[in-house]
C-alpha cells in the first residue's frame, strides 16, 4: 500500500490491514530490492505514523527525501518553563514541512506531543535570542502574538524566507523576541478568551504560509 516510491503493492490477502489496524503488516516475498526499505520493517509491519509513500523505509530515507523538499520557512519557540507545546509544534511542523524548529532557552522538551515526528524533522536549540538572529540564515523574523500594533496575519503577505517566532506559553514573547523581530502579527479572534495556545498558533501561521505559497500560483 506505499506510494509509487514505496514498496508497492503485494497481492497476500493479509498485506492489507484491518481497518481498524494502524499501518501495514509484513510485506509479503519476494521483497523489493530498494536500498530505501527497511528489512526489519518489511518482515515485522510497519506501524509507524508515516504517509503510505513511505511504509517500510527506513528513517534515513524518509529524512532524506523530506529535505529534497523541504519549505522556505522555520519555526522558533522560546522554552524558558518546559513548555508543553513544543512536541504539538514540532509534529505541525512535520506535517507543514518546515526547514527546521529552533528551541530557544531550555534545550529539555516534551517530545511526547511530537508523537515520534522529531525523528524526520530538523530541530535545534539555541540558548538565547540573540543567538537565535545570528543563526537566522538570512530567514525574516516574524513574531506571532496578539499584541497592540500587530498586524492580522490574515492581511499580510508573509516573506517567503519566513522565520515565525513564538513566545513561552502564558507569558508571550519576552522583550527580546519582539525586538528581533521585523514586525509582530496577530491571529484574530472572536471568543471570549485572550489568546490561544502556541501549538495552534504556530499551526495557522504556518498553514498561512502554506496557502501563500505552497498551494498557489507563487
Amino acid at each position: 500500500m506505499a506510494g509509487d516510491d514505496g514498496a508497492g503493492t503485494g497481492d497476500a490477502e493479509d498485506f492489507y490491514p484491518a481497518p481498524w489496524d494502524v499501518g501495514v503488516g509484513p510485506y509479503p516475498p519476494p521483497w523489493p530490492d530498494d536500498p530505501r526499505l527497511d528489512p526489519e520493517l518489511l518482515a515485522q509491519g510497519d506501524r509507524r505514523n508515516v504517509i503510505d509513500r513511505y511504509r517500510y523505509w527506513r528513517v534515513e530515507a524518509i529524512v532524506a527525501d523530506l529535505d529534497g523538499r523541504r519549505h522556505e520557512f522555520a519555526i522558533a519557540i522560546e522554552n524558558w518553563r518546559h513548555d508543553l507545546n513544543i512536541g504539538t509544534v514540532v509534529r505541525t511542523a512535520n506535517a507543514f514541512l518546515a526547514a527546521e524548529v529552533i528551541i530557544i532557552g531550555r534545550r529539555r522538551w516534551n517530545r511526547r506531543g511530537a508523537m515520534v515526528t522529531d525523528r524526520y524533522q530538523h530541530v535545534r536549540h539555541v540558548p538565547c535570542i540573540a543567538d537565535l538572529v545570528a543563526s537566522a540564515d538570512g530567514r525574516t523574523i516574524v513574531a506571532v502574538d496578539n499584541l497592540p500594533g500587530a498586524v492580522p496575519i490574515e492581511s499580510v503577505t508573509l516573506p517567503r524566507r519566513s522565520l515565525f517566532l513564538f513566545g513561552q506559553e502564558g507569558s508571550g514573547l519576552t522583550d527580546e523576541a519582539r525586538n528581533a523581530a521585523e514586525f509582530v502579527c496577530s491571529i484574530s479572534q472572536f471568543g471570549s478568551t485572550r489568546s490561544i495556545n502556541a501549538g495552534v498558533a504556530a499551526g495557522i501561521a504556518m498553514h498561512t504560509w502554506i496557502r501563500q505559497y505552497a498551494l498557489g500560483p507563487n
